[in-house]
């Protein structure tokens, strides 16, 4: 019994982002996990589901303050973050809106020691876009900015965009032991596969405290 419990575990560990569609109608009937990914011209979404909490490892904070904002101007992305932790079955949480995003508020804040995460919706509703739908046309180099509660801006620099399979492991998104402030912000990528009911990549971009 307790191989297969390890079993079921090392298989969440492994696996990124595992889909099951949902229709949009039908979100406050289920469990609210990460919905990430919206099929074009479709209202459909699909569930996500996040590494598991033991593997958010502990870091060493430094005194900070909430997200309360996020702006990327090279996509004119200027949305509010609005903080979550986890459902009843352990993945991360996040509002339904398409044009917000979400901060993992179990782990570091921005500018903090160790990896922020920050996630946001991609697709589209009718005519309607994500807010993370042109995050994958950042390059290195560029500058996100996280105004926290008191307004003022942690400035971070792109080091790296990366695409996942949805069962690669992605324990790097959210541990770091470096001791240094890193944000990674995730969203879908790739096509549409109508018989997964998901897209067929998930994106990562790795960023640095300025």
């Amino acid at each position: 019994m307790a191989d297969a419990h390890e079993a079921s575990r090392s298989r969440r560990v492994r696996s990124f982002l595992l889909f099951a569609g949902v229709p949009l109608v039908s979100m406050s009937l289920t469990f609210v996990t990460l919905y990430l990914c919206l099929p074009q011209q479709k209202v459909e979404v699909a569930p996500t589901s996040f590494v598991e909490p033991a593997l958010m490892s502990a870091y060493n904070a430094t005194p900070a303050l909430a997200p309360v904002r996020l702006q990327i101007g090279t996509i004119q992305v200027d949305t509010l973050v609005k903080p979550v932790g986890l459902t009843s079955e352990g993945d991360m949480a996040i509002d339904s809106s398409i044009d917000t995003t979400a901060w993992y508020q179990l782990g570091p804040k921005p500018g903090e020691k160790g990896s922020a995460v920050i996630a946001g919706h991609y697709g589209w509703t009718g005519t309607v876009g994500s807010v993370f739908n042109n995050l994958h046309t950042l390059k290195k180099g560029g500058s996100v900015v996280v105004y926290d509660e008191q307004g003022e801006p942690i400035r971070f620099i792109v080091r790296e965009i990366r695409k996942y399979h949805p069962e690669d492991d992605a324990t790097e998104v959210f541990k770091s032991n470096d001791g240094k402030a890193h944000l990674n912000l995730i969203t879908c990528e790739g096509a549409w596969n109508n018989a997964a009911n998901s897209y067929t990549e998930r994106l990562v971009v790795f960023t640095d405290l300025e």
